[in-house]
């Protein structure tokens, strides 16, 4: 039985750090000038108090929230037009790169 949970928890942490590995940093930042700086800001801490701070946030909560938004689970008419054009790839690249970034979440910059 004790095997069994380790190979579970192997497996997991394998699929879990091929995730991380496969997403693109470069192509996460280049989408997010594209498409999230004029709203979030270039690095995820936007001036605007109307606008989140997503810069350090965690990557499996950023990369969930895009698919709801795109899904429609998540409702926001704004968001789900963005969310809209992203693929799984750019969500996961999104994801990666705002999460490597500082996070400025209790700064009133």
């Amino acid at each position: 039985m004790k095997n069994y949970v380790i190979a579970a928890i192997s497996g997991a942490a394998l699929i879990l750090s091929s995730q991380v590995v496969a997403a693109d940093i470069e192509a996460g930042k280049s989408k997010a000038a594209e498409v999230c700086a004029s709203c979030h800001g270039a690095d995820g801490n936007s001036p605007v108090p109307n606008f989140p701070k997503i810069g350090g946030q965690y990557r499996t909560y950023l990369a969930k929230a895009l698919q709801d938004y795109k899904s429609g689970s998540r409702k926001d008419p704004i968001m789900a037009g963005m969310a809209a054009s992203l693929s799984a790839a750019d969500i996961e690249n999104l994801a990666f790169y705002y999460s490597s970034q500082t996070g400025s979440l209790n700064s009133n910059k």
